[in-house]
């Protein structure tokens, strides 16, 4: 990076002029368009590619999808690239000291001292600089600054203390409850200021607490999207019927109280767990309440809003209210039915719009919209790939390019630069950026967390590069800094290792799992109990069937890795299941061949369906990211043939569903896809279960919106139990326009059945 550049990512004293504060936002803008010049050129170059091709053909599969598409770039590496937290050094020191601590809380809050908002529109837009200027410290990585700015006002202004909340929220590790209490006192704070306006009694706020449900059931119950608009004043009824507003500082703490419930809702949901998912929903609706009362309030000011709204508090409704659409068309169906009190249907295309009004206005909600924009096109392609990355990798490409612009270090936007780098398939610029964001996050406020939120995203980078001694290495590193959860940390330790050959290395690992386990969150404890679960059985059989499991791949297939990994490598991939599947053959050979010889032997009959079932859901998960679906058939068809047989990995079979939607997708047959997924949401109580069904509703979304029908019949396993003549997939049933026959890669005769299944006796 150039010096400029250097400089940004620095703060310059411990006591900052306004006038030093404004010089730093200019050195930021000069930084910005030096840095994105290069970038801006090459991704524009890739974009007309990639435009000149969709002009020729229509691309088929990830591969094609991703070709040509080029992420932006973060800028040149750091030469030192180890994960030492110890040693870190910074300009900023002297910043860090001086201001208060890292901790963020709003103790002592008296809501009877908070005191009514009275400014007029550009009087608050004046009063509104300092947290517009800590927005962009903020966003620039001088994160004390932005925390003393917020706090000056933190106690008694909404805005400010939100500012707060919001660096919490952005800090949060899910495993405290540090952003959710802050974000509840800001709650609380905006309450007040309210109360305050309207100088309620316990009369008035029995009244108010009616008329507030009333216009909410009005105003909110109905299929679409944004809250009903009044009737528009206008200048001649004003002058003549003397309508009156409410005013500007009552609709801007309705805004930020709505904000809070935003963001702790986005929290709840990221538990993926039912609880979360119902607090979620309830959290949304009370945010669309707020929001739908500012909504009508601005609609009624009609075209002279601007004498009685202030630029913010616009901004702050479309950023909330494209965010709720965004956030709930995330929600799995019947987490909708539990909190369908929301009378209408989330619509991401108004959410995507109405948050791209709030970034075009650049104020202090623009950075959080861009922010969400990428979380949603990132983390929800990784969901699920094969389906999503052709609608949404190039938007989050834009989307990033868009904020590295004005913000061109900020390590938030580089965490997301490592994301977008992946799903275009770069792993190498992918955890290029993760390293560069650890790397100006040091000596900083969220330095650990940005170092450990990074250092995983770059261990699973490893994982699908097969580079697992590197791997090992980070994951052995967040073991014992004790992020997030040790016993996970610890399993992966024990598969890389495993994956290396360093067979004593990895069982001494799984070793120490389960005396790691107790997890403080829901999620983890969920995964965790899936990792103890397969140490359990390691452990059972005294670790004589570890070349039977292959816990790396499992991982990665879980979690959608072999999406991102090279072609070369899904082919190494694929023979490590093989080999796999070729021990398990062995051993029930050799088992079968005691009890010929033998009667009634002490080795009981041999049962590999665990074991079989996970390397062929694995196996078909390879297929199904090369492209090559019709060779997944026949081991999707084993999985669901034994499912009864399966009772240790109960989520084997429903992935499995999961995976057959996915092959007939890619066989364009789109209506059996969605027949599998709606019979994967029928299977509960499994590991990863809520993470499973939210992949499951993004897709059967994605089917709607391109008018595929729902299945007759929901279900094939009904179908199948009813008549076990016809397996449940077959060519016939997914191929749509083609004979089997046609295709190199179909499976038609006896010889092409994997010798895993050869069992001899």
């Amino acid at each position: 990076m150039t010096d400029d550049n250097t400089s940004v990512a620095t703060s310059a004293s411990t006591s900052v002029s306004h006038e030093e504060e404004k010089q730093l936002e200019e050195n930021d803008i000069t930084a910005s368009t030096t840095t994105t010049t290069t970038t801006t050129t090459t991704t524009t170059s890739s974009s007309s590619t990639v435009t000149e091709d969709e002009s020729n053909t229509i691309p088929q599969t990830f591969e094609e999808i991703v070709q040509g598409v080029l992420p932006p770039t973060p800028g040149v590496a750091p030469q030192r690239q180890t994960f030492d937290l110890g040693g870190r050094s910074s300009e900023d020191v002297g910043d860090v000291e001086s201001y208060s601590a890292n901790l963020i809380a709003l103790n002592k809050i008296d809501t009877k001292e908070i005191k009514a908002n009275l400014l007029s529109p550009r009087q608050q837009e004046r009063a509104d600089e300092p947290v517009l200027r800590a927005v962009r410290h903020l966003f620039n990585n001088r994160f004390m600054k932005a925390k003393k700015l917020f706090e000056k006002q933190a106690e008694t202004d909404p805005l400010h203390a939100l500012g707060l909340g919001s660096m919490a929220f952005l800090k949060d590790d899910l495993m405290s409850k540090n952003a959710i209490d802050v974000l509840t006192t800001t709650y609380s704070i905006a309450n007040a200021q309210i109360d305050a306006a309207t100088k309620k009694s316990v009369g008035d706020s029995v009244y108010q607490a009616m008329s507030s449900y009333y216009n909410y059931i009005k105003f909110t119950r109905k299929s679409a999207g944004l809250p009903s608009s009044p009737k528009p004043a206008t200048l001649k009824s004003l002058q003549k019927d003397g309508v009156d507003f409410v005013p500007n500082g009552v609709l801007r703490a309705h805004v930020a109280k709505a904000e809070c419930c935003l963001q702790i809702a986005i929290l709840q949901l990221l538990q993926e767990n039912v609880m979360g998912y119902i607090k979620c929903g309830m959290n949304l609706r009370r945010a669309y309440a707020s929001y739908s009362l500012v909504w009508q309030e601005y609609k009624r000011m009609g075209q002279i809003y601007n004498d009685f709204i202030d630029r913010d508090t616009i901004s702050g409704i479309q950023f909330g209210i494209g965010a709720v659409h965004l956030v709930l068309s995330t929600l799995p169906q019947k987490i909708l039915r539990i909190v369908s009190a929301f009378g209408w249907k989330a619509d991401k295309h108004l959410g995507f719009a109405l948050l791209k009004l709030c970034l075009e206005e650049r104020r202090i909600r623009s950075p959080m919209a861009s922010l969400m924009l990428l979380a949603y096109y990132t983390v929800l392609t990784s969901l699920c790939p094969q389906i999503l990355s052709s609608e949404y990798t190039q938007p989050a490409i834009e989307t990033l390019l868009d904020a590295q612009r004005t913000y061109p270090n900020s390590a938030f936007f580089l965490y997301f630069a490592g994301r977008t780098s992946r799903l275009a398939r770069n792993l190498t610029l992918s955890t290029q950026s993760f390293i560069y964001a650890i790397e100006i996050s040091k000596s900083e406020w969220a330095e650990v967390e940005v170092f450990h939120a990074c250092s995983y995203e770059i261990g699973f980078n490893y994982m699908m590069e097969h580079n697992w001694e590197e791997a090992t290495k980070v994951f052995d590193q967040l073991y014992r800094e004790r992020y997030w959860s040790p016993a996970i940390f610890r399993y992966l330790t024990g598969a890389c290792l495993d994956m290396m050959g360093n067979r004593t290395e990895a069982i001494l690992a799984y070793a120490e799992v389960p005396q790691l386990m107790g997890s403080k969150t829901h999620s983890t404890s969920l995964m965790e109990k899936y990792v103890l679960r397969k140490v359990t059985a390691f452990q059972d059989c005294g670790y004589q069937d570890m070349d039977m499991c292959l816990g790396a791949l499992e991982y990665l297939c879980l979690f959608s890795g072999f999406d991102f990994m090279s072609t070369e490598l899904l082919e190494e991939s694929l023979a490590r299941v093989d080999d796999a599947l070729t021990k398990i053959m062995e051993a029930e050979k050799t088992e079968f061949g005691i009890r010929t010889r033998e009667l009634l032997p002490e080795t009981p009959p041999p049962k590999y369906f665990d074991q079989r079932g996970a390397l062929l859901l694995v196996k078909s998960s390879i297929f199904n990211a090369l492209g090559r679906f019709k060779e997944s058939i026949i081991h999707l068809n084993w999985i669901i043939d034994h499912k009864d047989q399966i009772e240790v990995d109960k989520w084997i079979v429903p992935f499995a569903f999961w995976e057959a939607g996915v092959t007939a997708w890619g066989m364009d047959n789109k209506v059996r896809s969605r027949s599998f997924w709606e019979s994967a949401l029928k299977f509960s109580k499994y590991d990863f279960e809520y993470r499973l069904a939210l992949r499951v509703n993004l897709a059967i979304t994605k089917a709607e919106e391109l008018g595929v029908p729902k299945p007759e019949n929901p279900n094939p396993a009904k179908r199948y139990q009813a008549s076990k003549k016809e397996p449940i997939i077959t060519l016939d049933s997914i191929q749509s326009r083609q004979s089997t026959s046609d295709e190199p890669h179909a499976v038609t005769t006896a010889a092409a059945v994997p010798a895993a299944f050869q069992v001899h006796i």
